[in-house]
């Protein structure tokens, strides 16, 4: 008789303990058999629910609200896809399907074409398998009972991953009626849970990656648990297509990119206004902190590269230079050059800590496949600092940190969600240090007093790290900081300071960018507004339009009082209607627009029409002053997104 074991189920509603047989599924503590429980997670494995409870004591369940839940829906979603594509078109072959944050793709080897007005039938497809309602079932194989199994199915591609699967290794393959596909799971208990379907795309993909390798079509889709989620994301997507900011920029005249130089932003007027203005946001909060700017070259010479481990670790994604017998590099960071500069003196611990900000240009190789606006460039502006601290005054430095990432997004009017992750199989140095680095980092979080994630084994290989992502006016989740502990380049680069009892001790060097890449930033930036920033940020602050050209000499000097109280402003002076001009304005987002009639020119008042909504006639000295008070970067979060 199996044996009766105690286990603390967890979900949203709460906790329970269950008496349940260890030989029984886990979908048996599954309350009322819930059929939105998808999956659940066992110590740090989320694990199918028809796995037998076996020694598990806390059991937490998962569903589509959950993350890890999302995943294996929309994994099980990928699985959908493929029967259905083998029902349609037998003679495919299967490659992979992973999960994507929204969705998901599987890449296909089809015997004929597919084309977008194709999916429709593949949908359907997919919804005749879903009310099938298959039960999926996972089978654990020896390497050799896969290998044959896909061999007789004619499933190369599959038969190619196993081959490179080691001797010995657990292989798993998951049936749902006559489909059957290498995974190593977990998915959800049936197909019939998969109830909203659609597919999005076809694209094509090299196997593997590789340029030598055939070419699969890969069909994107999406998938939840009811049709009005699907409804809604859809929406949102569609939303997201009137935001995008490869779209929005040129239109609003901030930037260009060009086939003379792939990957490189080219900065329109009033988008490096926009950019300086963001540069200006950060300068002055950590400024406030006792941060000091830098500045290091941008190339150095291949044995600093060697030294500082990226010669070696990130050779490939850097821009290189031969000329005679010099080999250069491109710098893709500013940490070694800030390394170098705090050992070019004797320093003492009086001195720590000490903290460099850096805004120079940095370079790096991505390849051009991988380019998207300024989401991924090649060359690129971090709001990049690096603090050398003593082992005691990180939790300290950290805390600080903390509190300026959250005074930045609260700023722009976005909440962020902080993923902590701790030590690698692959680390440097010794386990001791690595503890106490992450119990500080723990010390720190806890004290900051917000929720976060924990990543287990995907810290750097020199120390662990904090990474933030912001979410946006449309839910959307963007990895933008990072925090990282950094103990391998000072002994790299064999800096040091003089602690108290005058021995030489490595400092502790904390790595951070608050924004990251500026570009990637302002790209951020663009979607989450739409484009209409708020006044404080906005490039162009202030347009006056003057009714006729009469007025105009009046609109001109109205700039000049403005610009000389640091407003940036413009007049129109274009021979247009009135209407034109004001549509213009609203079109370029402009968030003030100025008329100056005849009446307002004598009366010395402006009419104000303004994205905030306080229009009306107002006397000139008193609206001046109230713009100026508004268009200063706020102290606290005014510039919720429109």
């Amino acid at each position: 008789m199996a044996e009766a074991v105690k286990v603390l189920v967890q979900d949203d509603a709460g906790q329970e303990e269950v008496l349940v047989e260890s030989t029984a599924p886990i979908a048996s503590v599954v309350p009322g058999q819930d059929p939105s429980v998808l999956a659940a997670q066992v110590a740090d494995r989320v694990v199918d629910l028809t796995r037998p409870v076996g020694d598990a004591r806390e059991v937490r369940l998962l569903r589509f609200a959950d993350a890890e839940g999302r995943r294996v829906f929309r994994h099980s979603s990928a699985h959908l896809l493929a029967q259905a594509v083998k029902r349609l078109w037998p003679d495919a072959r299967l490659g992979t399907g992973p999960a994507l944050e929204d969705g998901y793709y599987y890449d296909l080897n089809l015997p004929v074409p597919l084309a977008e007005a194709d999916l429709g039938r593949l949908e359907a497809a997919m919804r005749e398998i879903a009310a099938e309602a298959l039960p999926i079932r996972r089978e654990e194989l020896s390497r050799d009972q896969a290998l044959q199994l896909f061999m007789e199915r004619g499933e190369t591609f599959k038969q190619q991953i196993v081959e490179r699967i080691p001797e010995g290794t657990p292989i798993s393959v998951y049936r749902q009626g006559e489909f059957v596909d290498l995974c190593a799971g977990p998915h959800v208990p049936n197909t019939g849970v998969l109830q909203a379907i659609k597919l999005t795309s076809v694209s094509g993909a090299y196997w593997r990656g590789d340029e030598h390798e055939p070419m699969m079509t890969r069909v994107y889709g999406t998938s939840f648990p009811s049709d009005a989620q699907l409804k809604e994301h859809l929406e949102r997507v569609e939303e997201a297509k009137r935001r995008d900011h490869r779209q929005l920029g040129p239109q609003l005249g901030l930037f260009q990119f060009r086939d003379e130089s792939p990957g490189f932003v080219f900065w329109l007027p009033k988008g490096l206004r926009l950019f300086r203005r963001i540069e200006e946001v950060s300068r002055v909060l950590q400024e406030a902190l006792g941060y000091e700017e830098v500045s290091t070259p941008w190339i150095y010479k291949d044995a600093l590269w060697k030294r500082s481990g990226h010669w070696d670790h990130y050779q490939d994604n850097m821009f290189l230079i031969e000329r005679g017998d010099e080999h250069l590099g491109v710098k893709p960071m500013n940490c070694p050059g800030h390394a170098v500069l705090f050992g070019s003196t004797v320093r003492s611990y009086r001195e720590l800590p000490v903290k460099w900000a850096e805004y120079s240009p940095l370079s790096r190789f991505e390849r051009s496949g991988t380019l998207h606006g300024l989401l991924r460039v090649r060359g690129f502006h971090q709001d990049d600092a690096h603090l050398f601290v003593r082992p005691q005054q990180i939790q300290e430095q950290i805390s600080e940190v903390l509190d300026l990432v959250d005074r930045v997004y609260t700023l722009f009017g976005m909440t962020i969600e902080v993923v902590f992750s701790t030590r690698p199989d692959d680390y440097l140095g010794d386990l001791e240090t690595w503890e106490d680095a992450e119990s500080q980092l723990r010390a720190a979080l806890a004290a900051w007093g917000r929720p976060y994630q924990l990543n287990p084994g995907d810290g750097a290989f020199y120390g662990p790290k904090l990474d933030f992502y912001a979410i946006d006016s449309l839910g959307r989740r963007w990895q933008t900081s990072t925090v990282q502990l950094d103990y391998q380049m000072p002994q790299r680069l064999d800096i040091s300071y003089v602690e108290q009892d005058g021995s030489r001790q490595r400092p502790v060097m904390i790595h951070r960018a608050v924004l990251g890449s500026v570009e990637r930033f302002i790209g951020i930036l663009t979607e989450h507004y739409a484009g209409d920033f708020p006044l404080w940020l906005a490039p162009l602050q202030v347009r006056v339009v003057p009714v006729t050209d009469d007025e105009a000499a009046r609109g001109r000097e109205l700039v000049q009082d403005m610009r000389s109280r640091g407003i940036r402003a413009e007049v129109d002076e274009r021979s247009e209607k009135l209407g034109k001009k004001i549509r213009d304005g609203q079109l370029d987002k402009v968030p003030v627009l100025l008329v100056v009639g005849a009446r307002e020119r004598e009366a010395g008042t402006v009419s104000v029409r303004s994205r905030a909504g306080d229009n009306g006639v107002c006397d000139w000295p008193t609206y001046l002053g109230q713009l100026v008070a508004h268009a200063a970067i706020p102290t606290s979060s005014s510039a919720s997104p429109r």
